[in-house]
C-alpha cells in the first residue's frame, strides 16, 4: 500500500511536470458544452439511455449517467442525441443546399459517386470555411472528360468524347496516373459512373480498379442502368474488385436497379457472406435525377428504364414530359426529375440490413433538402419498417465504417462515444420529418433543433448558424502531413 502511494505521488508529480503545472486539467473544470438529459443513442455500442455529453475542444470527453458542468448547455430532455449524419453521395456544394443538409441533421458530406479531376484544388477551395465536414473522390468521369479535352461539366453530353471514344493506349496511361495523383492528394476514394461513360471498356475500368487498389480506395460505382442486367453487372464488377483488391460500393442501389433491387440485395448479402468487400447505398426516393443531356438517355432509354416521357419531371419547373419538351431540354440541357420506382421497392431497400442511407443530393429533388429527416419520420416512426437505433446506423456509422481504411478521421465519427469527434445530432422523435417534396424540394427538415460540428452548433434551437464554419476536411493521410 505504502510502494502504491509512492508511486501515485511521482504520477502527479510527472504529470504536473507534463503540463506545466498550472495547466493540469482539473477533474471538475466545467466542459465547453454539456448536452444534458437527452437519450443518447450510439449505434455501435448499442447504448440507449439518458446521459449527459461533456465536450471540450470539438471531442467527446464524457459521457455520464450522473451530472456534468459546461459553460454552454443544451437541454435535451424529451430529445435523442445520435450520432450527426454522413452523406457519401452528395453532388451539390452550393451554399444554400449545405444549409439544407444541416437543417437535415447532416455533419459530414462528401461527393464520392462523380468525384474532381482536381483533388488537391477542391479541398483547398473549402479549408476553413466549410460548415460541414466534407470530402472528395478522384472521379473517372471528369478525368476522363479532362483527358479526351472535353469542357468541364458536372457530366459528360451524350455527344462528348468522354462519353463515346474508348481510350488509347496514351490516354489509358494518362488516366491511370490522374487518378493516382487525386489519391496522393488525399481523395477518400475513387468514383465511378459507367452509364455516363459508355465508351468505357472492361479493361480501363480494370485498370482504374487497380489504381484505387495501390491506394487501399474503395470504388464508388453508378452501374449502367440496364435494370435487367444490374446483378450480373455487379457480379462482374465483384470479380474485378476481388482480382484488383479494391473494395466495392454501390451507389443508389435501388435507383438503377429498381426491379431488380431485391435481387440484388440478395447477391450483395451473399458476397459479404465469402468475404467480398462489397457495400452498397439507397436512398429513401422513388424518384431520381440526372442530366437530360447525359448518354442515360440516347436512343433505347424507354426501354432500358422502363419508363416513359410522363414519367419524367422538368426540375426548374416541376412539369412532366412530353415528347416535343424532351426533344427541346434535350437541346438546352438541365437537371430531369425520373419517377422509375415503386415504392414497395424503396420501402425494401431502405429497411435492407446491409444497405447504408445516401443522399445523391442535386438541387431541385427532395432528397437534397430532406433524406434524413425522411428517414426518421416516415420509415422509422409512420411506417415502423425499422427500428431507430438501425436507421442511425444506416446514416452514420455504416457509412464512417465504409471510409475508415482509406480515411482514418472516420473511426471517430458515426459513433457517440468517448474520445471521437462530438459530431452530433439531436432530434425530436415525435416531430422530426420533411417536408419536402418534387413540387417544393427545398423545404428545410423539422424537428432537429440542434446540429453541431466539432462541437460547434451549425444548427441552435432550430435556426441555422450563419456565422459557423467548423466543418473539416475527410481526406486520406497525404505524403508530407495533411489529413
Amino acid at each position: 500500500m505504502q510502494r502504491f502511494s509512492c508511486l501515485s505521488g511521482w504520477l502527479v508529480l510527472f504529470a504536473a511536470w507534463f503540463w506545466g503545472g498550472r495547466d493540469l486539467p482539473a477533474a471538475d473544470e466545467p466542459f465547453d458544452l454539456v448536452i444534458r438529459g437527452g437519450r443518447v443513442m450510439d449505434p455501435e455500442s448499442g447504448l440507449d439511455a439518458v446521459r449527459g455529453i461533456g465536450i471540450r475542444d470539438g471531442m467527446i470527453v464524457a459521457i455520464s449517467e450522473g451530472p456534468l458542468s459546461g459553460r454552454e448547455v443544451i437541454d435535451a430532455r424529451g430529445l435523442v442525441v445520435g450520432p450527426g449524419f454522413i452523406d457519401l453521395h452528395q453532388h451539390a456544394f452550393d451554399e444554400e443546399s449545405i444549409r439544407l443538409k444541416a437543417r437535415d441533421g447532416v455533419t459530414s458530406i462528401l461527393e464520392l459517386e462523380a468525384g474532381t479531376a482536381g483533388v488537391a484544388r477542391w479541398y483547398g477551395e473549402r479549408a476553413g470555411v466549410s460548415r460541414l465536414n466534407h470530402g472528395v473522390s478522384a472521379g473517372h468521369i471528369p478525368v476522363r472528360m479532362k483527358v479526351m479535352g472535353d469542357l468541364p461539366s458536372f457530366l459528360p453530353k451524350s455527344d462528348s468524347r468522354a462519353a463515346t471514344r474508348t481510350a488509347s493506349q496514351d490516354e489509358l496511361e494518362e488516366l491511370r496516373r490522374e487518378l493516382a495523383r487525386g489519391l496522393t492528394e488525399g481523395a477518400a476514394a475513387v468514383g465511378f459512373g459507367f452509364g455516363y461513360t459508355p465508351a468505357a471498356t472492361e479493361a480501363e475500368i480494370e485498370a482504374m480498379f487497380e489504381v484505387a487498389a495501390a491506394h487501399r480506395a474503395g470504388c464508388h460505382v453508378h452501374l449502367r442502368g440496364r435494370r435487367d442486367e444490374a446483378v450480373e453487372e455487379v457480379r462482374r464488377l465483384a470479380e474485378m474488385a476481388t482480382r484488383t483488391g479494391a473494395p466495392l460500393h454501390v451507389v443508389h442501389l435501388q435507383a438503377t436497379a429498381t426491379t431488380s433491387t431485391p435481387a440484388l440485395l440478395r447477391l450483395v448479402a451473399d458476397l459479404q457472406a465469402t468475404g467480398r468487400d462489397v457495400s452498397c447505398e439507397v436512398y429513401p426516393w422513388t424518384a431520381g435525377m440526372t442530366e437530360i443531356q447525359s448518354p442515360l438517355f440516347n436512343e433505347g432509354w424507354e426501354e432500358r428504364y422502363g419508363i416513359s416521357y410522363g414519367d419524367m419531371q422538368w426540375g426548374a419547373t416541376g412539369e412532366r414530359l412530353t415528347p416535343a419538351s424532351f426533344a427541346r431540354f434535350r437541346q438546352t440541357g438541365g437537371l430531369v426529375i425520373v419517377h422509375s420506382n415503386r415504392e414497395e421497392t424503396v420501402t425494401g431497400a431502405v429497411s435492407h440490413p446491409l444497405a447504408m442511407i445516401a443522399s445523391d443530393g442535386l438541387p431541385g429533388h427532395p432528397r437534397n433538402a430532406g433524406t434524413y429527416a425522411r428517414m426518421l419520420g416516415f420509415y422509422v416512426r409512420e411506417r415502423g419498417v425499422l427500428d431507430l437505433r438501425t436507421a442511425l446506423a444506416k446514416m452514420s456509422l455504416m457509412p464512417a465504417r465504409r471510409l475508415e481504411t482509406r480515411v482514418p478521421s472516420m473511426k471517430k465519427r458515426g459513433r457517440v462515444q468517448e474520445g471521437c469527434f462530438a459530431d452530433l445530432v439531436i432530434f425530436q422523435p415525435e416531430t422530426v420529418g420533411s417536408p419536402a417534396t418534387y413540387e417544393d424540394a427545398a423545404r428545410p427538415s423539422g424537428g432537429i433543433p440542434w446540429v453541431l460540428v466539432a462541437g460547434t452548433a451549425v444548427v441552435r434551437n432550430g435556426r441555422l448558424v450563419e456565422e459557423a464554419r467548423p466543418g473539416r476536411s475527410l481526406r486520406a493521410p497525404v505524403p508530407g502531413g495533411g489529413n
